[in-house]
């Protein structure tokens, strides 16, 4: 049986059922982006002209496994990301800061419950901010795959943030209509929603366009609630013009309708972290990866792949099937194949684990294994 199972590690380190020296050179070009120090004639084809492809693919997609690039790139994704919410933090705080100046001379809960969203909106930067710089943090003996799941944890707590402030808007505006009072200034309360409207649009879009290249399911999930608190910024205009008309309820009523447009928006918000937090990829990705190891030179099938989320990057586990006379090293060279293939083809991908298997040949070989899987 030749069996045998190939992980590239994030930091750089690969790790086989099996010892190998590399002699074809790792140690000596592991840094250089023109073969990763393996023969890859394996993996794409024999001859001049396929290692001339696949050096023009490196050039055009250039990449590295080394740890310090890996290290590198996820130092930038979280500095991008601690950049997006510091500027969302400014901007939500300074619109919050205006609105309940507002709040406080014209008396609007409409205003008030936009006012609240926009400040918890702006708060949830602090969890965010603390996974981002957890996930900084290199893996160890006890945490193996590192601190990446920290912003699962941060999503929780954002859908939680949502959740109170939307309780609190909600209480507020239902004890105005219990207990109605005027609203003056509307000049005023139309303009503060405006600048609320602006504000959160503005911190939406920065939000899900970071979060979506830098792959972070909290942050898009953030933008996501800063783009319904926008929308209903703009409600808050249609309470000002019912008090205008002389309805005394539409300022509540409107603070209600906040309320249930963000609930609204926490739905979204909750299915993106709930998805993360049950290792959910979008099944386009696993299909790629199934038709790319089929491309690879050796495999003669492909079994399961899975794929999970770590924090904004990708891992994979893979099973291929390869003529059951090949070598151990001839095997092995079809696994580190299919790996190259993978991390080239999938986004964000960033370790694979490829299990070789091989055509039916005798005994089934998981026979010691039948009764487990089973169970």
């Amino acid at each position: 049986m030749s069996k045998q199972t190939h992980t590239h590690e994030p930091h750089g380190r690969s790790h086989h059922e099996h010892p190998h020296p590399h002699a074809d050179g790792h140690q000596d070009q592991g840094n250089q982006h023109g073969d990763h120090g393996h023969d890859h004639d394996h993996a794409h084809g024999d001859g001049r002209w396929a290692r001339l492809r696949h050096q023009l693919a490196h050039l055009v997609t250039p990449h590295s496994h080394e740890a310090m690039d890996k290290v590198d790139s996820a130092m930038e994704t979280s500095h991008e990301g601690m950049r997006t919410l510091w500027l969302s933090l400014g901007i939500l705080g300074a619109t919050t800061v205006v609105q309940a100046v507002i709040v406080a001379i014209s008396g609007s809960v409409a205003l008030l419950g936009d006012a609240i969203h926009n400040a918890a909106d702006a708060l949830t930067a602090v969890p965010l901010g603390i996974a981002f710089v957890l996930g900084r943090r290199a893996a160890n003996r006890r945490y193996t795959y590192g601190y990446g799941r920290a912003e699962d944890l941060a999503g929780i707590a954002i859908v939680l943030t949502i959740t109170a402030s939307s309780a609190l808007a909600a209480y507020e505006a239902v004890d105005r209509l219990l207990n109605p009072r005027g609203v003056t200034h509307l000049w005023a309360v139309a303009i503060a929603a405006l600048v609320g409207f602006i504000g959160n649009e503005w911190v939406a879009r920065y939000r899900i366009q970071t979060g979506r290249k830098i792959g972070s399911a909290a942050l898009v999930a953030d933008g996501l609630h800063a783009r319904t608190d926008g929308f209903t910024s703009l409600a808050v205009l249609l309470g000002a013009g019912g008090v205008a008309l002389g309805w005394r309820w539409a300022d509540p009523v409107v603070g209600l309708l906040i309320t249930a447009a963000i609930l609204m928006g926490l739905k979204d918000a909750a299915r993106e972290v709930y998805r993360r937090l049950m290792d959910s990829v979008d099944p386009k990705l696993v299909d790629a990866a199934e038709t790319t190891l089929r491309d690879v030179d050796g495999v003669r099938d492909v079994g399961q792949v899975r794929m999970r989320w770590i924090g904004h990057a990708l891992r994979a586990e893979a099973d291929i099937v390869v003529d059951p006379h090949l070598t151990v090293v001839a095997a092995h060279e079809v696994a580190v194949a299919a790996e190259h293939a993978l991390i080239h083809a999938v986004p964000r991908l960033t370790a694979a684990t490829v299990h070789t298997d091989h055509l039916p040949h005798g005994a089934d070989p998981h026979a010691a294994l039948a009764h487990h899987s089973a169970a």
